[in-house]
């Protein structure tokens, strides 16, 4: 188990907290990783995404945040262990549109883990223009059916939320 205290700030809409280094070092992997464990007592289960800077990031929804009494200005203590137990990930609407206009990819979504899942979502999501994320989408398609499981040539232990992080790097954090 890894127990820390962490700092929980906004940038932008999204509210959020970076680990420290000593406690993301006890991670298997700079790249997002999925963690299970408490934030002020109460039990999630989420990915962390690597902040570009060696450690990790937590986004904090308004459930979480309610449930753990906690708000942007406030330090929150964590008890987290790592997880390998990947949840089925959420698809955003354009891929959801895509796979439905393509059976066989589909086929081959069903075939792939979910962790492998996730990272296609990340890839795809890197980018904050909708043309560059269509191509990824267009991209991933073709990979896929290539019989590449999960993307390459993209640095794993990069930011890739646009709306939090620029060049591959967690923005500074904005208390409110």
């Amino acid at each position: 188990m890894i127990n820390f205290k962490a700092d929980v700030f906004k940038i932008g809409s999204w509210t959020l907290l970076v680990l420290p280094e000593s406690a993301s070092k006890h991670l298997s992997s700079r790249g997002m990783v999925l963690v299970e464990g408490t934030i002020n007592g109460h039990r999630f289960k989420k990915p962390l995404e690597p902040d570009g800077r060696g450690s990790h990031w937590l986004a904090i929804d308004q459930a979480m945040q309610k449930a753990a009494g906690i708000s942007a200005g406030d330090t929150a203590e964590l008890k987290v262990e790592q997880s390998k137990d990947w949840p089925e990930p959420t698809l955003p609407k354009d891929v959801a549109e895509a796979l439905a206009k393509a059976p066989d990819v589909q086929e081959l979504w069903a075939d792939i883990t979910p962790a492998a899942r996730w990272d296609w979502l990340r890839w795809i999501a890197s980018t904050g223009k909708s043309e560059t994320r269509a191509k990824h989408i267009k991209v991933a398609f073709s990979k896929l059916r290539n019989g590449t499981r999960r993307p390459c040539c993209f640095n794993r232990a990069l930011s890739t939320v646009p709306e939090v992080s620029k060049g591959g790097a967690l923005l500074e954090p904005v208390n409110n």
